[in-house]
């Protein structure tokens, strides 16, 4: 992408073998360990030799890790939508460890905005991305970047990236203003949207977000979710997890049952977190 810095500090992507990530994950899975994620700055890119001598894609690598004994729960991140093929999408039907949960940035609704980002795909071919994950898993979370202010960005371009957001109903999002980073493609283009106007842009983005995040954590107050602990709360005698979708849950709980899932019944919703009641067993 035009704007990011990365490849320029770290280098170009490289895609480690099947069999050393394979032995990482056994490793921390006898270790206790329930949830894996399996990271890159283009997770969804991989391209790792197989214990076969052949390329392994990355939904091959996700099955091979689902595999694995003890493995309760598997995430991965970050995604491109460029990488995003039907295989992958139907990985969270096939897959029962597999969360249901997508971090696909987008970074804007404008087409115009898109190919001056080099984000290799258009509007159209993201919600089209987007329906074909929702099809093989209705009840999917999807979180997203947006970068509001890129040189050049008209009020029209700003107003495509507020209906994208509105047509997919994110639970989450990262909004940023577009600040140059030296060395990079975009730096070379004048930084012309003035920062008053990156300002109230990016709040009415956020603005939005917030809106929906309520949204999407209302929607889950009365279930029972499965939460995997993470650590104490920040009052006394709560505990903080995750649900399969990535939401935060506080309840009441003890420490000994950090790095555990147990049931909770949602009672409230907030802006960011859910609070539960942790459901005994009989």
């Amino acid at each position: 992408c035009t704007f990011c810095v990365v490849p320029y500090t770290r280098g170009p992507e490289l895609s480690r073998p099947v069999a050393d990530i394979l032995g990482e994950c056994r490793g921390l899975l006898d270790a206790g360990k329930l949830e894996l994620t399996l990271l890159g700055q283009n997770v969804n890119g991989y391209r790792g030799e197989g214990p076969d001598g052949e390329e392994w894609d990355f939904t091959m690598l996700l099955y091979a890790v689902s595999r694995l004994p003890g493995l309760a729960r598997l995430r991965f991140t970050t995604s491109h939508p460029i990488e995003m093929n039907e295989g992958l999408a139907e990985a969270f039907a096939g897959i029962p460890q597999l969360m249901p949960y997508l971090h696909l940035p987008v970074q804007s609704g404008s087409d115009r905005m898109l190919k001056a980002m080099h984000r290799g795909h258009t509007r159209a071919q993201y919600l089209d991305t987007i329906a074909m994950a929702r099809r093989h898993c209705p009840d999917i979370a999807l979180s997203s970047d947006f970068i509001v202010g890129f040189p050049g960005e008209t009020d029209e371009d700003f107003a495509q990236t507020l209906a994208i957001a509105q047509e997919v109903r994110f639970d989450s999002a990262f909004c940023f203003k577009y600040s140059p980073r030296p060395g990079t493609p975009a730096a070379k283009a004048e930084d012309s949207v003035p920062e008053a106007v990156k300002d109230a842009r990016l709040q009415q983005l956020l603005e939005l977000m917030r809106e929906q995040a309520r949204a999407a954590h209302a929607a889950h107050v009365g279930k029972t979710l499965e939460v995997l602990v993470e650590k104490t709360g920040r009052n006394a005698g709560d505990l903080e997890g995750r649900t399969p979708d990535f939401k935060i849950v506080h309840f009441a709980g003890r420490p000994r049952q950090i790095g555990s899932i147990v049931p909770v019944r949602i009672t409230a919703a907030y802006g960011q977190s859910l609070r539960g009641e942790q459901l005994l067993a009989e």
